[in-house]
């Protein structure tokens, strides 16, 4: 028995089509067939390109500039020049009221220092537990201050603030502390 021979009586190879389907003559669309089109619309374009450059040069290298151009636009305008945030000190004036908070503390517990000299901030050593008892040394945040006197210091305005204590058991106690720990 030979595979021609092989066919079923009951099979009908082309079935009668159902009303309300529309009817295709064209079978549907292989991968190879889609592959081929693509290389011969591709192929097309390419032929009307180097036919441009041939009969107009003139256009044709002004559409790759301007395809170019576009591109270069798109590249360079991309992202953005945002700066960071930077802590903006209020202008401290003497004789105004404030009151003592870190800039840089988010411990509500943390104590701002306090200083005899302007500009000795880094020249203490804070280890022992004995330099944060008495003194009025450390100062808790939310503590009331009156500014008396302003610095100048590293090429800036008023960095360092000579204050007075207006309350607790400090009051009347002077110091110097950092401007941007001033509220």
């Amino acid at each position: 028995m030979s595979i021609d021979d092989n066919t079923n009586e009951s099979e009908n190879l082309n079935p009668p089509e159902e009303t309300g389907q529309p009817s295709s003559s064209e079978p549907p669309a292989q991968p190879d067939d889609n592959i081929a089109s693509a290389k011969n619309a591709a192929s097309g374009i390419v032929a009307k390109l180097l036919e441009l450059k041939e009969s107009n040069p003139k256009v044709f290298f002004g559409g790759i500039g301007a395809v170019t151009l576009i591109i270069l636009f798109l590249v360079m305008s991309g992202g953005s020049d945002t700066k960071l945030p930077v802590h903006k000190t209020a202008t401290i004036v003497a004789g105004q009221n404030y009151v003592l908070k870190s800039a840089n503390a988010y411990d509500p517990s943390a104590t701002i220092r306090l200083v005899s000299v302007p500009g000795s901030m880094a020249a203490y050593d804070d280890t022992e537990e004995s330099d944060r008892e008495g003194g009025c040394k450390h100062m808790p945040q939310g503590t009331p201050v009156k500014a008396i006197q302003s610095q100048d210091a590293y090429g800036k305005k008023d960095v360092f603030v000579e204050v007075e204590m207006t309350s607790g058991e400090c009051l009347g106690q002077r110091g110097w502390a950092l401007a941007i720990d001033l509220q």
